[in-house]
């Protein structure tokens, strides 16, 4: 990080919370963060690397050690939708649960990256002055991975009740069938299909954004001298330590309301 960035706490922090983003015409909303995108394309293909190499290592006899991990993870995956979707959850949902729960987890993971050690390497390797690491620190990705569930929640409503059962119940529930009720639950419905993309993006997103400032608060404090170093190395270990909780607890929170979505969209009034 360069010298002017170090100055004080608030250009510290300011350096490492700006994007490295490129702009369409006027800029706004025809933006891209182009640090978000290419972390999250890396760590698919590296996330699709892992699981060819696992797949490709698996033995119909004595699992070996990376074989049983992984089928431990699906098991749990699959016992978890059990248990809340009773529908036939094999052919989409327990493998969206697991692709949900790996993919999220991924992006959460790299949060664990050492963050003044990582800027070096993006302003003098990569040539980037700002650059974010963790995609789901970027309120952008978080809600377009609840977009998603948001729209799938939609189509399998659709699907199982039919159009017309879809809109009957968009009217019709949760207060009664009678005309003089239908824009009161027509409201409610609204606020409920509203609410969910955004407490479903917002948990997640607000979770590793804390994080990241946390981080930033203890490598700023670690710079005050041996004692700030002392102390913000030991209560730094401490964080980290805690935060791999935090990361595996937000794909694992993020995951179940997955489920719970499209089981609801199975499900009638």
């Amino acid at each position: 990080m360069s010298t002017e960035h170090a100055l004080t706490p608030s250009s510290y922090i300011t350096h490492h919370l700006t994007y490295s983003t490129h702009s369409f015409g006027n800029g706004g909303f025809w933006s891209i963060n182009m640090d978000t995108l290419g972390v999250s394309l890396v760590l698919g293909i590296l996330t699709f690397g892992l699981l060819w190499w696992i797949v490709r290592g698996a033995t119909a006899g004595v699992p070996g050690k990376r074989q049983a991990a992984v089928e431990m993870l699906v098991e749990f995956v699959d016992d978890q939708v059990k248990g809340i979707f009773h529908g036939d959850r094999n052919t989409f949902v327990a493998p969206l649960a697991l692709t949900v729960f790996v993919w999220v987890l991924m992006l959460n993971a790299m949060d664990f990256l050492p963050i003044d050690v990582m800027a070096w390497v993006y302003e003098n390797i990569l040539g980037q002055e700002h650059f974010r690491p963790v995609p789901t620190s970027d309120i952008n990705t978080t809600f377009a991975l609840a977009l998603s569930v948001w729209i799938l929640m939609i189509f399998f409503s659709i699907k199982v009740k039919g159009l017309g059962g879809w809109i009957h119940e968009l009217f019709c529930a949760p207060f009664g069938s009678n005309p003089l009720v239908w824009p009161a639950n027509f409201l409610f419905n609204l606020i409920e299909y509203v609410s969910k993309p955004l407490s479903h993006s917002l948990r997640l997103f607000g979770n590793m954004y804390a994080g990241e400032i946390i981080f930033l608060l203890l490598g700023m404090w670690a710079a005050t001298g041996l004692a700030g170093t002392i102390f913000g190395a030991i209560l730094g270990v401490g964080w980290s330590i805690f935060h791999i909780l935090i990361v595996v607890l937000q794909a694992f929170i993020f995951m179940m309301l997955t489920v719970v979505y499209l089981a609801m969209a199975h499900e009638s009034h």
